[in-house]
Formats: structure tokens, C-alpha cells, sequence
């Protein structure tokens, strides 16, 4: 079938909406008619080259739609369901994933790395050339053939356009709080950054019972949009931020600092306000390659906990219902997370506002 897609031919470029060709879902494969994909900083990694996938490429791991065939022996899913798209499917019988790690999967973590299908071959191509998709997805397109176990049922009562946030967002940010790093009632938090998975984190600390919950961006218009989503206090980040977040925490700096920008130097700082004995959850991702400076003499004398945090640590056939349970019950704001939307055709101008920080999310709707 023919169809529409934002495809990467090379680094620093713009995307190109191009006609494209998709193949039938294969044995095991799921199509899905997409209805709605996030704006997320991981697809522009690709762009500038800091995040190595094969090209052409297209990107969007953030996802939503309504699944229109199955392939032979899918049995999770069926046509007409509403579905938010997984972009680390797992195996469910690797070491890892018997160990509730499937963000960590041995089968499929390579596999999507390779921008390919389980098999090694792709669905999609122009001009009869393969192309090659992010995360096993390619959301920025009208459609997309994935493993059934990156297709995850939901309830049909939700947006679509909230569900595609729990693709990433909610379940990299609420997870974070929740599952990561075990945020416990009356625990202090600081969160430097107030894009989309800093507001989540946000929610997911306020979840917890967290008090302060202190927000920190360079961008002083996110400062009012954190205490909306649960922040106590709100800090704009320069020179003074560390002794203010001191101030806040009885001197010592936060039981629980997240990063969630992905910028190496912010790392750095964010070990800074942490206090002794408290942990460090590194939630961004700086480019491949990139080291940061953390000193292992101050990490031994003050015991501080560094953690990472890859997609929240949840189980998504687990949590994604669950996240949309909260959403329905009130407990989680996501129809205010999405800021702006955007046609297909209008990608390059959703990621300019990302950059510049005008959106908390911006949203590809189909």
C-alpha cells in the first residue's frame, strides 16, 4: 500500500513528506492506522547525528492509532482496537525480561537499534529501497507495521492524542518517579527541565506524596506550567539555583534530583543539589559518546546514588492501561501536556517549537 511519511535521508536536513511503499503485516505483525505521534528530542538526536540509526529513516516513537489487520499467530490484539505504541517491545523470556527489566530486552533491544523487523528485513521503502524506521515504529507516518508486542490494547474512551503521550512521555516521566527511582511520601525532589518528561516526572513525584517538589528551567515561561502540573516551587537555572534548592531542603541539597534534558553539564549540576545519601536519576539522553564528569571521591565520602532511568523502568502492557486508568480518573493531566498541533507536513516547523521551547508537547495528528 501506498502511504505518507516523514522520512530522514540525511543528518541536519529537514524531513521530507514523501509516498512511500508498505508491505502487509507479516506473521507476528500488527498495521496500525496512526492517529496521533509525539514531538519527542530522541527523534531530533537522529537528525543532528547524535543518535546513530541507519538512513533514510523515519523517525516518531511516540504513538497512537486504531489497528486495521494482524498477521498470522498475533493473538493480543485485534482489528479495530485502539492501541498506544510500545518502542521497546520485548520478548518476555530473555534474562532481563524474566526479571521485570523489558526496556532491557537481549532479543529486541539490538533489533530496533538496527532500524529493522525481527527478521531483519524492513516493511517500508521508496523507489523500491528499503527504509529503514525508528524503534522497530516509524510513527511519522499514516501508517505503520510493527510486532505485536510493541502494540499495546487500551481502553477506547481516551483520545487518542493523550494515549500516543504514554508511549514516551507519561511512561518515561511518571515511571522515572514512580518505579525508578521510588519516590516516597514527604521525599523532596528537584526536576531540571520542564519540557514534556519533566512535567511527568513532575506528576509522577506529586503522585507519590513528594513535598517540595522544586521545577528548574531556563525557560521562565515553564514556570508557571510546573506548578500546574504539581511543582511547589519553580527555579529558573543559573548560578543561584543549587543554594536555593538548599534553602528549600533544609540545606542539604534533594532527597531525589532527576535530569531530564539529556545535556552532560546539567548532569553535573544536578549531582550537585542532590544530597548526601540521596540519588541522582538520569532521565535525558545526551548523545552517544558523550561522558559526564561526575567525581567519584565526592560520590564515595557522601554515598550519593547515581541512577539511569531508561523509559520510566515500567512494564508498558502493565502500566500504559494503568496510566490511562489515572488519566480518566483525574489523577494525571495529559490533555494539558499537549500544547500545539501539527499536520504531517508541518513536522519541521513542530520541531522548531520544540527547540525553542514553545510547546510542553507538540503532537503529529493523522
Amino acid at each position: 500500500m501506498k502511504m505518507k511519511a516523514a522520512v530522514l535521508t540525511e543528518t541536519n536536513t529537514p524531513f521530507r513528506i514523501e509516498t512511500v511503499d508498505l508491505q502487509p503485516p507479516q506473521a507476528g505483525e500488527v498495521l496500525v492506522k496512526m492517529a496521533a505521534s509525539g514531538v519527542c528530542h530522541s527523534d531530533w538526536h537522529i537528525v543532528e547525528g547524535l543518535s546513530y540509526y541507519p538512513l533514510p529513516i523515519i523517525c516518531g516513537h511516540e504513538g497512537a492509532g486504531i489497528v486495521e489487520a494482524v498477521g498470522e499467530g498475533v493473538t493480543s490484539v485485534k482489528p479495530g482496537d485502539h492501541a498506544t505504541l510500545n518502542f521497546r517491545a520485548n520478548c518476555g523470556d530473555c534474562f532481563y525480561c524474566q526479571r521485570g527489566k523489558p526496556n532491557l530486552c537481549e532479543v529486541y533491544t539490538p533489533v530496533l537499534r538496527s532500524g529493522l523487523q525481527i527478521d531483519g528485513t524492513s516493511r517500508v521503502s521508496l523507489n523500491g529501497e528499503p527504509i529503514f524506521v525508528m524503534t522497530g515504529l516509524g510513527c511519522f507516518a499514516e501508517y505503520v507495521v510493527i510486532p505485536q508486542e510493541a502494540c499495546v490494547p487500551i481502553r477506547p474512551d481516551v483520545p487518542l492524542e493523550v494515549a500516543a503521550l504514554v508511549g514516551c512521555a507519561v511512561s518515561t516521566g511518571v515511571g522515572a518517579a514512580i518505579y525508578t527511582a521510588d519516590v516516597r511520601p514527604g521525599e523532596s525532589v528537584a526536576v531540571y527541565g520542564a519540557g514534556g518528561v519533566g512535567l511527568n516526572i513532575i506528576m509522577g513525584a506529586a503522585m507519590c506524596g513528594a513535598d517540595p517538589i522544586i521545577a528548574v528551567d531556563t525557560n521562565s515561561s515553564k514556570m508557571e506550567i510546573a506548578r500546574e502540573f504539581g511543582a511547589t516551587h519553580s527555579l529558573y537555572s543559573d548560578d543561584t539555583t543549587i543554594d536555593e534548592i538548599q534553602k528549600l531542603t533544609a540545606g542539604r541539597g534533594a532527597d531525589h534530583v532527576f535530569e531530564s534534558v539529556g545535556l552532560v553539564a546539567l548532569q553535573e549540576t544536578a549531582f550537585a543539589a542532590t544530597r548526601p545519601g540521596g540519588t541522582l536519576t538520569l532521565v535525558g539522553l545526551t548523545p552517544l559518546g558523550s561522558g559526564t564528569n561526575l567525581p567519584g571521591s565526592v560520590i564515595t565520602r557522601t554515598e550519593k546514588v547515581i541512577r539511569g532511568s531508561f523509559y520510566g523502568s515500567v512494564l508498558p502492557q502493565r502500566d500504559f492501561p494503568i496510566f490511562l486508568d489515572l488519566y480518566r480518573n483525574g489523577k494525571l493531566k495529559l490533555d494539558e501536556l499537549v500544547t500545539r498541533r501539527y499536520r504531517l507536513d508541518e513536522i519541521n516547523e513542530a520541531y522548531q517549537d520544540m527547540l525553542t521551547g514553545e510547546v510542553a508537547r507538540g503532537i503529529i495528528v493523522f
